[in-house]
């Protein structure tokens, strides 16, 4: 297993969540380029272990779908002041 994806599943205490991203983009192409690969799982994580994690996926809402409307404003200045004082 690679050392730092190792350190990291060794030191989750409750709960530890891997992200997989679908795609990447390649580098070095036009400006307004869509080229991608789609991504594989990690090499360290065999197909026999996934019956241990729970495999979610994300899909976009549907077009008929109402948008959840944007979160208000956010002071996050306020916010760090509350946090440290």
């Amino acid at each position: 297993m690679a050392p730092l994806c190792s350190v990291a599943i060794t030191r989750a205490k409750d709960q530890l969540t891997l992200g997989v991203p679908l795609r990447f983009y390649v580098t070095q192409q036009a400006k307004r380029g869509d080229r991608h690969l789609f991504a594989a799982r990690t090499r360290f994580i065999s197909s026999d272990m996934l019956e241990h994690f729970d495999v979610t996926g994300w899909a976009p809402p549907h077009a008929t779908e109402a948008a959840a409307p944007a979160p208000g404003r956010v002071d996050i200045r306020a916010s760090m002041r509350d946090m440290w004082g």
